[in-house]
């Protein structure tokens, strides 16, 4: 069983950033993929970003490439997801998922995830 726990969530002013956590507890994370979504009121959840838990290269959602930073610092067992640059159209519940596997295509689709976390709140205000 893999369970991921956010936190970091917040209140922040149009410009600023935060920078979330995502906890994976869990056997065996070597093939594990950890995903960041994000549904605001009314919308769908939409993908943000993904990483593989032994690191490397980030994947994003193409609006939010040069704001948001996705990382698995070596030894950590978090990832982090910077953001940057907030808007007031980045507020919304963000959520970690993680699902095993290294097929790219996969990361980009909510359904590909079987582990969710109870998400946490971005409140950016304008």
């Amino acid at each position: 069983q893999v369970q991921p726990v956010e936190s970091g969530g917040g209140l922040v002013q149009a410009g600023g950033s935060l920078r979330l956590s995502c906890t994976i507890s869990g056997r065996d994370l070597s093939s594990a993929v950890v995903g960041w979504f994000r549904q605001a009121p009314g919308k769908e959840r939409e993908f943000v970003a993904a990483i593989r838990w032994r690191g490397g290269t980030g994947y994003y959602a193409d609006s939010l490439k040069g704001r948001f930073a996705i990382s698995r610092p070596s030894g950590s067992d978090a990832v982090y997801l910077q953001m940057n640059s907030l808007k007031p159209d980045d507020t919304a519940v963000y959520y970690c998922a993680s699902r095993q596997g290294y097929n790219s295509a996969n990361y980009y689709n909510a359904k590909n995830y079987p582990y969710w976390g109870q998400g946490t709140q971005v409140t950016v205000s304008s």
